[in-house]
C-alpha cells in the first residue's frame, strides 16, 4: 500500500512559467524522495515598466511517503 503526501511550492523564473514549475520541481527534488507529480494550480507574473519581469506558478506536490 502507498501513501501519498501533497505539498504546496511556490517557484519564480525570468525565463518561463514551464521554467519556473521545472525549478520549483527540481528544488524539491533535492529534499523530498519519490516525487510523482506536479500540478500548476496557478499563475502570476510581475510587471515593471509595462514589461513582464518575473513569471511564478503556485505547484501541488505529491509524493510517496517511505
Amino acid at each position: 500500500m502507498s501513501v501519498l503526501k501533497v505539498i504546496e511550492v511556490l517557484s519564480s523564473s525570468d525565463i518561463s512559467w514551464e521554467d519556473a514549475t521545472r525549478k520549483g520541481v527540481a528544488k524539491a527534488a533535492k529534499t523530498i524522495n519519490h516525487i510523482r507529480s506536479v500540478y500548476v494550480k496557478d499563475h502570476s507574473a510581475a510587471v515593471s515598466g509595462g514589461e513582464v519581469t518575473e513569471y511564478r506558478v503556485n505547484l501541488k506536490l505529491t509524493f510517496e511517503l517511505e
